[in-house]
Formats: C-alpha cells, sequence, structure tokens
C-alpha cells in the first residue's frame, strides 16, 4: 500500500500575508458560497482562506465603464483565445479594440484575423483610456504577471483556467483585484451547462439515495491527431499537461458534485506520446463519507464526454453524444431518461453583466481557488507517487 503524505507543497497552499482583512476574515466561518443568482451551489467550500470571502467593499464605487464595454484579447497561445475574440465580438455589450501577444507573429496573425490593431507593448495597452477589460489567454505561467499588470492599470479581467499555477498566486491576484474594486472570472464553463445543474437538483433532492461512486471522463485526440500545439507539453509554460488543462474540467464538475474537500488525493500520470507531461491522468478523490470520486482526462483518445453516478438507491449516467440523462433504480433493469435543461448563462456573459452591475463573482472565485488546490494536490500525488492527505485550511 502507497505511504500517505501531507500536501504541503512549497507555494501550493499558503495564503497571502497582506491585507489584514484577510486576518480578521479567518476567524468567521464562511457559508455556502453563492453562484451569480445568489442559489447555494452544491459543494460550495467552508474554507476559511481569504481568497473565498465575499469582499466587504461595494464594487460599484468608482465604476466607470464605456458602453458597450471596450475589451482587448491578451495572448493567443491558448487553443480557445479565438473564440474569447469571437465571443467579445459577439456579445452586443463588448467591442474587441485590440490584441496583444508576446509572440509578435503570432499576434499579428490574430489580430489581422479579428480584423483589430495589434498591440505591440503591453503597458501601453493597459494604459490607454479607451480599454475598460481584457481577456487572458497567456501560457498559464504568465497568468499570475500577467494579471497584476492588468490590475494595475485598473482594467477587468476574464481569464482561461488556471486562473494561477499555485493557491498562494490565485489568491493573491484576487485579493489585487478585490481591493482595485475590479470584476474578475475565470472560465469554468460547464459549472452552468443544463446537465449540471439537472444532476446537481438529483443529488439535492436525494434521488440516488447516498451516493457511493462518481466517474468524469474528458478526453480528446490532440497529442496522437496532432492539433494540439507543442506548447502545451512544456512544463514550465504550461505548468502541466492534460490534468492541468482539459482535466479541470472533470475536476471543478466532481467538486461541483461531491465537494470540494476530500480526504486523500491519488493520481496516475502517463505519457503515451513520450512528450515531458503527462497526456492521459486518473485521478482518484476518496471522501471523508466513504465516496469515491474519479477524473479521467487525457490528450490521446476522442471518446465522448461521460459521466457516471451511483448510489444506494439509483444510478445515473450523462450521454454527452445525445446530450442524454437517465437514472437506473436499485433492482431495475430500465433506464429512465431525465429532462435536460438548456445552458444557464455562459461565464462571459456573467462577466460582463457582473461589470455592468458592480458586483463579484463569489462563486466564480471560490471554485477556481479550490480547482487549483486539488490540481496541485494531484500533481503532487503523481510526482510522490504517494496518497496525498488534502488539507484545505490554508491558516
Amino acid at each position: 500500500m502507497e505511504r500517505a503524505v501531507e500536501h504541503g507543497v512549497a507555494d501550493a497552499t499558503r495564503s497571502p500575508a497582506a491585507d489584514p482583512r484577510c486576518e480578521a476574515a479567518r476567524a468567521a466561518l464562511v457559508g455556502s458560497a453563492r453562484d451569480y443568482s445568489g442559489t447555494p451551489y452544491r459543494g460550495a467550500s467552508s474554507d476559511r482562506s481569504c481568497a473565498i470571502l465575499k469582499h466587504p467593499l461595494n464594487l460599484k464605487k468608482g465604476f466607470q465603464v464605456s458602453n458597450p464595454i471596450r475589451v482587448a484579447v491578451l495572448g493567443f497561445w491558448h487553443v480557445h483565445a479565438a473564440e474569447y475574440a469571437a465571443r467579445v465580438r459577439e456579445h452586443p455589450d463588448t467591442e474587441l479594440v485590440a490584441v496583444w501577444d508576446d509572440d509578435l507573429a503570432r499576434g499579428q496573425a490574430a489580430a489581422d484575423a479579428a480584423g483589430v490593431p495589434f498591440a505591440h507593448d503591453l503597458d501601453a495597452l493597459l494604459a490607454r483610456d479607451d480599454l475598460d477589460a481584457v481577456t487572458v489567454t497567456t501560457a498559464t505561467m504568465e497568468h499570475h504577471a500577467i494579471m497584476l499588470r492588468v490590475i494595475q492599470a485598473g482594467k477587468h479581467i476574464f481569464t482561461e483556467k488556471l486562473l494561477a499555477p499555485t493557491v498562494a498566486e490565485a489568491e493573491e491576484v484576487i485579493a489585487a483585484a478585490d481591493n482595485a474594486s475590479l470584476v474578475l472570472v475565470v472560465s469554468l464553463p460547464r459549472l452552468y451547462n443544463g446537465y449540471a445543474q439537472a444532476i446537481v437538483e438529483q443529488l439535492d433532492e436525494q434521488r440516488l439515495g447516498d451516493l457511493t461512486y462518481c466517474r468524469i471522463r474528458l478526453s480528446h485526440d490532440g497529442a496522437v491527431a496532432g492539433w494540439l500545439p507543442e506548447r502545451f507539453y512544456d512544463p514550465a509554460v504550461a505548468v502541466g499537461g492534460a490534468l492541468s488543462d482539459l482535466g479541470c474540467h472533470p475536476v471543478y464538475l466532481t467538486q461541483l458534485f461531491l465537494g470540494a474537500a476530500p480526504a486523500t488525493v491519488s493520481a496516475t500520470y502517463a505519457s503515451f506520446t513520450k512528450r515531458q507531461v503527462e497526456d492521459q491522468a486518473v485521478v482518484t478523490l476518496e471522501y471523508p463519507d466513504g465516496v469515491i470520486g474519479v477524473v479521467e482526462t487525457g490528450f490521446v483518445s476522442n471518446n465522448p464526454f461521460s459521466i457516471e453516478m451511483h448510489g444506494t438507491r439509483a444510478s445515473l449516467a450523462y450521454d454527452s453524444t445525445r446530450n442524454q440523462l437517465k437514472t437506473l433504480d436499485a433492482g431495475e433493469d430500465t433506464w429512465k431518461s431525465l429532462s435536460v435543461p438548456g445552458n444557464d448563462i455562459d461565464a462571459f456573459s456573467q462577466w460582463v453583466s457582473r461589470i455592468q452591475d458592480g458586483t463579484r463573482a463569489d462563486d466564480n472565485l471560490t471554485r477556481a481557488v479550490e480547482l487549483t488546490r486539488l490540481v496541485s494536490a494531484a500533481n503532487t500525488a503523481a510526482a510522490k507517487g504517494a496518497t496525498v492527505r488534502y488539507g484545505m485550511s490554508t491558516a
């Protein structure tokens, strides 16, 4: 049996030492985090770290943005950058005004494709009065430094996950945005899909009985089909492989369904293509009540996204190819189909509304920090070849 070790990697779980409001807040137990609509989300953390506390400031104070909100895309390192640019162009309340990238050729090509100017100088771009906000799709390793510069310039941020490579850096970015009364939202898109809402309803009404097992798999074939850029396999820049990128989605969904605080984490990483980072991964979470959660991801198979759950009364399965959710009662042989509601407001639209309303994305930021925490724990477990005891406190 593998020896269990404490999860305490340097910089991965420590809290920022600044902001005295954090220290005062640690004494109070945080209630369930809430989403943008005010509805409690299943799995909300009760961690006392400052990053997940509702900021006491009224974010409406000092808010001045143009109509439409003028946005620049920072970085075309990530494969979703073009989608972000398109989303800015499509939304009725936003306008794409510029593109920046540290790779001049890549940035110029992206700007030309989007039909907007390419900004060579990031500081000059951020200093512009005709810029209100940015989307961040740079390399993950650059998130922390880039976002702190953006916040210093007074611009709102919508960013690709992970928010930052470490919990400490993620909390620092959140605290800086709060102190500057700026809206920060992390793209965690599957939280707002209809199937996720339907599954949460099943769990909240205990239709499966006591949950015993949950498995979520999301993968694509980018590493074997050759369409995923080679930069995604650079461990220093990408901050990990399949789990730190695609695997984030089944991680935060597992946290939504089972909770943000497992008792232990174990992980198996493999590189089928013999690159420097894992191109497939399996992470196993043991929860204090005996429930097991399994996260599967990879870049080497194009199999459908799937969710399966089992409880003492019934089982549940989600088939993404048909957008079909079904349950099987214990002792029965026939699966029953459940209706899947339409998707809720997407994360980008929530960000725009929050900029307009001057409100904070409490639940989104909580989940962004806990996503980083669990990915960090899985990376530690895989590197050590040992089960990690998962401590939520960062005090």
